[in-house]
């Protein structure tokens, strides 16, 4: 077996130049020694690294740094905020004023920025790339899907806001006359515009790239690690600590605002409902209820825990929307609905960069409400963006951002637009009363619109468990994410620590009644404004980062045609069957007791000649067998590794599939799945069968993707994709071999 030998040799400008003899031939390769240990990675194969680079350890450990450090910030906050509420909230007044009057163009900015980035990810050719290889398919139906990214990403703040928003821009718009005909058209839209696009735009980001990381090239499930093509191996250390620790504490003032934002809402309803007496003791009492409920809620999973929560909450908040629409005016409501969409949909370009400059108080109204909402959103993004990336391995990512801005939004539209257009109505008919109290005590304000429906006591109860559903589901979410940032997990189906979890929980509920102590509503919302001000400059790294592989993805699908091309002499992708094999194939329905013997007495005695031959012809070649525990059909992977660039990777593996019906019935009696043989690269299936080759066929099958294989990476060395594909003028690539030469040596 003939092996490269490296001979290193020190340079004298700070390189290290290596001499390698090997197959290739004699090269001279320089590159730094020290310095560009550490650089962002310049290659797919130097990307393909980030799995064994990010993750030192295979199982989930806590990671110290992040974890003290942010639970440092967490407990400083909230001992200020309760031994000295007034000065807490008067200086936190005074930063928001601060940040609305100077910085307030930034969160605008970055809203719009991540709007047109996700929409030209989804909408652009990369949008048919998947959270996962090519093969890989959604684990959770649309339905299921759909109720958890609207559990999770909207939280029982915008029942809150869908009463007292739409009044308040009628009464004190920002720029019309007080309940004209213009602030009524605007009224409920501006509450639908700050719970639009823009926020699920930003889940949407934060979700994919995680996801993508994660699911297609094998790295842990975090933002740290979305940034590693930028940094590279620096993100395991400070600079992805900082990162984390900013997404982490922006995470927990953002699921902290939203949980007391809720049990202000659930001390009226609990109150009304049960008699008891309304306050903050009361509030206090909801919050440590509220939490042994998450508790138990975090530690049953995903699949159990929150899924079904999920579901429940979607449908009873169906149900109390129709229960709205039927017993209130009908007509009123559905014609205020379809009029708010439409003027939402045009004026939304303009409404995006609105910053009131000429508004004599646009810093305070934007402040109070539009930079408010970015804020949350911005807080929210790390945390609900994680967990989508969590329930949505398989999808493509048009399909995850296209139906994250379309699907969770318009059942915001119909819950604002029903309960904001029904308080609306109340008010323009005079009752001047209703409308301050829904300003001056918004929650009272939210259950005195519920008092006014027939069958009261029941709505009031089914709106009461709905809102504690979106508040259960937040928390109970928020917890599993929290615990997640503050630990290295590489594997992305593995969750933090329980006893971690229930940490966060507890010192979420901490600083929840922290700031209930320190001003309530309007101190949680100074705090949201203040830290999720450093998750923007995330927000940016991210784009930078992804749009950067994106890159490597968009040479991957223009190297398909050099593939296709290069394999075209000997049947393209698809290998070359006699007609009788072809024949015999369009009734052969194989089960998994006839793939099993094919992959042992065909697939695994071809490869392993192959893996021989290459061995012998001195290349670094492997062979594995692995068994799926479903079917118990082996798999046989065959690498060949190729210093400095992607290893040629070939898997037979099993795959199960619906046995066709021609007239209702199956056209193989007595099964409704049969099983084909296909062929797997690095990136997905190449959607052909090999069940009923003949091993000579598979050898030519192996060597066929190998010459292809071999014109992609000359293709791509020759295209300008440094950034992704070849490495940089510091550290050139090993020369690529000839295809019909190294092709040639392994025939021969």
């Amino acid at each position: 077996m003939v092996t490269p030998d490296h001979e290193p040799e020190p340079g004298g400008d700070g390189t290290e130049s290596t001499i390698d003899r090997g197959r290739f031939g004699v090269t001279e390769r320089r590159r730094p020694r020290v310095d560009q240990e550490n650089r962002a990675p310049s290659s797919s194969v130097e990307l393909s690294k980030g799995p064994t680079e990010l993750a030192e350890h295979r199982g989930p450990r806590v990671n110290w740094r992040v974890f003290v450090v942010s639970a440092a910030v967490i407990v400083g906050f909230s001992l200020w905020a309760m031994l000295a509420p007034a000065n807490a909230a008067g200086v936190m007044r005074e930063l928001v004023l601060d940040v609305a009057t100077n910085l307030g163009w930034v969160y605008v900015v970055t809203v719009v920025l991540v709007i047109l980035f996700v929409l030209w990810v989804a909408l652009s050719k990369e949008g048919q790339v998947r959270l996962g290889p090519d093969h890989s398919r959604p684990e959770y139906g649309m339905f299921t899907w759909v109720a958890m990214l609207f559990g999770a990403g909207v939280g029982i703040d915008m029942l809150f806001y869908s009463v007292t928003g739409p009044i308040t821009q009628y009464v004190a718009p920002p720029a019309a006359d007080p309940q004209s005909a213009e602030a009524a058209q605007d009224a409920v839209v501006w509450t639908m515009f700050h719970y639009g696009v823009s926020g699920w735009a930003m889940y949407s980001l934060l979700g994919m790239a995680m996801g993508y990381f994660a699911y297609r090239w094998g790295m842990p499930l975090s933002i740290r690690a979305a940034l590693y093509p930028l940094l590279g191996k620096r993100v395991r250390g400070p600079a992805g600590d900082a990162i984390d620790i900013f997404a982490l504490v922006g995470t927990v003032f953002g699921v902290a605002t939203s949980m007391g934002i809720g049990v202000v809402l659930l001390n009226v309803g609990f109150a009304w409902l049960f008699g008891l007496s309304e306050g903050l003791a009361l509030q206090v009492a909801l919050v440590l209820v509220a939490v042994v409920m998450t508790v138990a809620g975090c530690l049953s999973g995903v699949d159990r825990g929150i899924r079904l929560i999920s579901e429940l909450n979607l449908g009873i908040a169906a149900a109390m929307m129709l229960y709205i629409l039927v017993t209130g005016q009908t007509a009123f409501l559905l014609n205020a609905l379809v009029a708010n969409i439409g003027r939402f949909v045009g004026t939304l370009p303009e409404r995006t960069l609105e910053t009131f400059a000429y508004q004599p108080d646009g810093p305070a109204w934007m402040g109070g409400w539009t930079l408010f909402f970015w804020a949350f959103w911005l807080a929210w993004g790390p945390f609900v963006g994680l967990f989508l990336a969590r329930i949505s391995r398989g999808r493509t990512l048009r399909e995850f951002v296209i139906a994250a801005i379309t699907a969770p939004v318009l059942c915001d539209f119909i819950i604002v637009s029903i309960f904001g257009n029904s308080a609306l109505s109340v008010v323009m008919g005079g009752d001047t009363e209703f409308a301050e109290l829904a300003m001056e005590q918004p929650e009272q304000g939210w259950y005195a619109l519920l008092e006014m429906f027939p069958g009261a006591a029941f709505l009031i109860g089914l709106a009461t468990l709905s809102g504690l559903l979106f508040y259960l589901t937040s928390a109970n979410s928020g917890a599993m994410v929290m615990a997640n940032f503050s630990s290295t997990i590489p594997d992305p189906a593995q969750d933090g620590a329980k006893w971690l979890r229930i940490f966060w929980a507890l010192l979420t509920a901490l600083l929840t009644i922290a700031m209930l102590v320190a001003g309530g509503v309007t101190t949680m919302e100074y705090a949201t404004l203040i830290f999720a001000f450093p998750v923007t400059v995330v927000a940016y790294l991210v784009m930078a980062s992804f749009s950067k592989v994106l890159r490597m993805e968009r040479a991957e699908r223009e190297g398909q045609v050099v593939r296709r091309r290069s394999a075209a002499a000997h049947g393209g992708q698809v290998p070359e069957k006699t007609w009788k094999q072809r024949l015999a194939q369009l009734r052969s329905y194989p089960s998994a007791k006839a793939v099993s013997q094919f992959m042992e007495r065909t697939v695994l005695p071809a490869l392993d000649a192959v893996v021989t031959e290459f061995r012998e012809q001195g290349y670094t070649a492997a062979l594995t067998t692995t068994t799926d525990t479903g079917s118990g059909i082996p798999t046989h992977t065959l690498v060949v590794t190729m210093e400095g660039h992607r290893d040629f990777h070939y898997e037979a593996a099993a795959v199960e599939a619906p046995v066709p019906r021609i007239g209702g019935r199956p056209m193989s009696p007595g099964h409704d799945v049969y099983y084909k043989v296909e062929v797997f690269t690095q990136t997905g299936t190449e959607g052909y069968d090999l069940v009923g080759l003949t091993q000579q066929q598979v050898i030519n099958d192996v060597l066929d993707r190998y010459e292809a294989h071999l014109s992609f990476l000359r293709y791509s060395s020759e295209r300008d994709y440094a950034s992704v594909l070849t490495p940089t003028a510091t550290e050139p690539a090993v020369p690529l071999p000839t295809v019909a030469d190294d092709v040639e040596r392994v025939e021969d």
